[in-house]
């Protein structure tokens, strides 16, 4: 049974996040044979202001 969790930036379209675990989804399948129902992904959206990188928040870019 994988679980993948994905951490995105806020902002994502419904319609994004719903390829995007399809997608992820058929990797598994395909990777390492787990059947498509036994898939769990859970998305976690994070506001700009809680990510940095380079000493920088992503609200402010």
């Amino acid at each position: 049974m994988p679980i993948v969790q994905i951490e995105l930036l806020e902002g994502r379209t419904v319609a994004q996040k719903r390829s995007l675990v399809e997608k992820v989804t058929q990797a598994i399948v395909e990777s390492i044979g787990a059947p498509a129902e036994k898939v769990t992904i859970i998305i976690r959206d994070m506001a700009k202001e809680n990510y940095a990188k380079a000493g920088k928040l992503a609200s402010d870019e």
